[in-house]
């Protein structure tokens, strides 16, 4: 603990200020923002954190005289960029997702950052920072704003000895660091040593082509950094809903080695944007900026006659996007619901055994679905190629908790097997009484004879729009009302996170992959064919007590 004005803070007065104010109700925060406080407290209070006092104050304070006075939001993420480390040296986050609403002051914040990682206060030489964005012009913004604080004319002479600048480039002289701003379709960085990469408006970005491009020279300097600095957009399935989906993660510790920071902050309701008081909750700097509260007075004011405004200022100012056809096939609060024990004894329990198997290199989910008072229960594992991991943009720490959990297994040959499918299902012949092994066409001329000849009677199920109308009902009861079970499973959660429901507008609808590569959702589509054949399960029944007659 360290003491300050006669006070004694726990962990820094930047970091206990600002996680008591949104504790205590003190301003006005998102259901994120109480969950990142609950998580940071977790983090922090862990064995073996360091929290470095000096380099706080200095990434507060050095930068101060040339831009203004940081709020205390800002103060706070200061603290987790700069100043909060394990004993070995790394940094706990290096991943830094701040999602604020327009108006928020993100550009001038993240040029007050860039300004300070250039310097000798940062203490790192040649810590190169790219500021990315989809356009020159927005590209431009933050750097710009660094370069109209070297070329004040009340501090340029001065400036003048401790940076070089043009209208490209910025460069400390005695720390060689560079600051220069890139358009996403800008030529390969390979070979740079990029201490930071900032990716301004992140939600425009659709795949990953870019990010990798300029992510690629990370990892050469100390401390590498990556922002993620934004608004809500109009895209989805890019990357910035991938960051979202991480963030949930992240706060709820299903990631505990993730290093990714989530600052979002938006409305929790769309209702909300009709109390101005709320309006805090998605922009953390609004009770400050009096020009920011009249401009955004005025936008409410004409949205009520304009729907196209509307969808502008709930997706921009609050967060909080309006048009998304695609819908969730389970909320993730009902999706942390699966996380029940399994019965203790399933012993002998009918079940119908499922796989999902499209590609030999890619991932192979199977399962067996069973019933128990009144609930249905999924246990799966998945087969994954390891060059599924290289080729696709996989989230690698759900993977690693996968391992760790012994959910998932890596195949390093040059194809998964399909006598390890076969061998699983044996396996679980140990405990369960297996009726059938349901799966699709897809690999059946390679898997059906196997598992027949294994003993197993194997059906051949549809999918598509069809099938998933006639079981869209079933999930949607079983979700919604709690009923279905995976166990401690972070993968099988993932694997429901990554599809969404196509309403096709004719009675029909189609359970679709959110991304063809990223976003795996083997195990979710080896439940449903598991669920075609859920009549053909039986529920256990308890013995019935009965009296003993003596004769």
């Amino acid at each position: 603990m360290m003491q300050m004005n006669t006070r004694t803070y726990k962990y820094h007065p930047y970091i206990d200020d600002y996680m008591e104010m949104v504790e205590q109700g003190r301003v006005e925060a998102c259901k994120e923002q109480k969950q990142l406080m609950e998580f940071l407290r977790w983090k922090l209070d862990q064995p073996g954190v360091v929290i470095d006092v000096e380099a706080i104050e200095d990434s507060v304070k050095k930068p101060e005289p040339y831009f203004f006075e940081l709020l205390a939001w800002q103060r706070f993420c200061n603290a987790f960029i700069y100043g909060v480390r394990y004993e070995d040296g790394r940094l706990m986050f290096n991943r830094y997702l701040m999602e604020l609403g327009r108006g928020a002051g993100k550009n001038g914040y993240i040029s007050y950052n860039g300004f300070y990682m250039m310097s000798n206060h940062h203490g790192i030489n040649r810590y190169d920072i790219d500021i990315v964005a989809t356009s020159e012009k927005q590209a431009k913004t933050s750097f710009e704003d660094v370069y109209d604080v070297i070329d004040d004319p009340s501090r340029q002479k001065k400036m003048k000895k401790i940076f070089y600048y043009s209208k490209m480039l910025i460069q400390h002289r005695k720390t060689k660091s560079k600051l220069e701003y890139n358009t996403s379709n800008a030529r390969t960085k390979d070979g740079k040593r990029t201490g930071a990469v900032i990716f301004d408006e992140i939600h425009e970005y659709e795949d990953y082509s870019n990010v990798k491009v300029f992510t690629s020279g990370l990892g050469k300097k100390k401390d590498p950094r990556t922002f993620f600095i934004t608004t809500d957009g109009y895209v989805r399935g890019g990357v910035l809903d991938d960051l979202k989906a991480e963030s949930q993660m992240v706060l709820n510790k299903e990631l505990p080695e993730s290093t990714l920071f989530p600052f979002i902050c938006k409305l929790d309701d769309e209702s909300e944007v009709d109390d101005l008081s709320k309006w805090e909750k998605a922009n953390p700097s609004f009770p400050y900026l009096e020009h920011l509260q009249q401009e955004m007075k005025q936008e409410y004011h004409d949205m009520q006659i304009n729907a196209q405004l509307r969808l502008e200022f709930m997706t921009k100012r609050m967060n909080c996007p309006q048009e998304d056809v695609r819908k969730e096939v389970a909320t993730y609060e009902d999706r942390l619901a699966t996380n029940q024990p399994l019965p203790e004894d399933m012993t002998g329990i009918e079940a119908i055994g499922a796989l999902d198997f499209a590609d030999v290199r890619d991932f192979c989910s199977v399962g067996v679905l069973f019933k128990n008072e009144g609930k249905r229960y999924w246990h799966q594992h998945t087969f994954i190629h390891h060059l599924a991991l290289k080729l696709q943009d996989i989230n690698p720490d759900i993977i690693e908790v996968a391992k760790e959990k012994e959910l998932c297994t890596i195949e390093y040959g040059k194809s998964i097997d399909p006598d390890r499918v076969v061998n699983w299902f044996i396996d679980m012949l140990n405990t369960f009484n297996i009726k059938k092994v349901v799966m699709d066409k897809y690999r059946a001329a390679i898997l059906k004879p196997k598992l027949e000849e294994a003993g197993f009677e194997v059906e051949i199920v549809r999918r598509g729009p069809a099938t998933h109308a006639m079981l869209s009902p079933l999930v949607d009861d079983m979700f919604i009302n709690h009923t279905i079970v995976f166990g401690d499973d972070p993968l099988m959660r993932w694997y429901v996170g990554n599809v969404y429901k196509d309403e096709k507008g004719n009675g029909n609808m189609e359970y679709c992959k959110i991304d063809k590569e990223k976003r795996k959702t083997d195990g979710f589509f080896a439940f449903l064919h598991a669920l075609v054949l859920d009549n053909e399960i039986d529920e256990p029944v308890p013995l019935e007590p009965f009296d003993v007659m003596l004769f």
